[in-house]
């Protein structure tokens, strides 16, 4: 049967692959099968892919809302936008997990000119600069003109002192992080030139999927228990991951959530955050 992807491209529908996502999801073997079987009952020629991902998600969300917000992972952190501001704050708090010091939205000044970077981070004495290429469409990929930029900006930035974590830190390393994917041609250019990769799927072992799996740092916007213009209010309030609001109650009172809501979000955060 042939489906179409979100970029136009017609190809044939694979079963195997909407299972493993659905497993991915923390969702049994068994919860797995039947929402396929339910799918083989609806699907046609010709079906969109973002039509069965939102079967899925329904049939998903009535036996879980936990599984069903780990299985709707990419989709949310593309709700972190729509300029991307959010997965900054987002990706400041990846590091941050994993050791490091970091701060957003700085305004440094290069040998040439100056330069807004998205991110600083330092760990063991190294000061980082992390540049964030955030798209709202799943089919959008960064191409090599990326990294030849990016590699531009750190030359400027790199041999100069900056008062980021001290009065004069030495930027040492970059970089660019992407909520979709790079091309192979901006791969290869981003490897020969130093900088650092970090995507929806690359490096294969520590590719962002992965860090956010490991260190269940799923983002508030992946919670279905919440509206969308409450998790912007949430956004606004600095609250950015799921963890975030098991134990702050009063950030959902804020908003205007009655206790009985206030109960299932903590719910589903919590379940959310405990898988493994």
């Amino acid at each position: 049967m042939k489906i179409v992807k979100h970029s136009g491209n017609i190809v044939d529908f694979n079963r195997d692959k909407l299972k493993n996502s659905l497993l991915k999801s923390g969702a049994n073997k068994h919860v797995v099968e039947d929402i396929l079987q339910e799918i083989d009952k609806q699907i046609y020629e010709g079906i969109s892919t973002k039509k069965i991902y939102k079967l899925a998600f329904g049939l998903l969300k009535k036996v879980s809302n936990s599984n069903a917000a780990r299985y709707n992972l990419r989709t949310a952190i593309q709700m972190l936008g729509p300029a991307g501001f959010f997965f900054e704050k987002y990706i400041a708090r990846l590091f941050i997990s994993e050791g490091y010091l970091a701060q957003t939205n700085l305004l440094l000044s290069g040998k040439c000119v100056g330069h807004e970077v998205d991110v600083a981070v330092k760990k063991n004495e190294q000061v980082e600069m992390i540049e964030c290429k955030f798209h709202p469409k799943s089919e959008t990929n960064s191409d090599v003109k990326v990294p030849m930029y990016i590699l531009s900006r750190f030359n400027d930035l790199k041999d100069r002192s900056h008062p980021i974590f001290k009065q004069k830190d030495k930027i040492s390393g970059c970089w660019i992080v992407t909520n979709n994917r790079f091309t192979g041609d901006a791969t290869a250019f981003a490897q020969c030139s130093g900088l650092q990769l970090l995507s929806w799927d690359y490096p294969e072992k520590a590719s962002l999927r992965k860090r956010i799996d490991e260190g269940q740092l799923y983002p508030i916007t992946c919670l279905t228990t919440l509206t969308l213009a409450e998790k912007d209010k949430l956004l606004v309030q600095d609250i950015i991951l799921a963890k975030e609001i098991i134990n702050n109650m009063a950030a959902l009172e804020q908003i205007g959530l009655s206790p009985i809501r206030i109960k299932n979000v903590i719910k589903e955060a919590s379940e959310l955050c405990k898988y493994i």
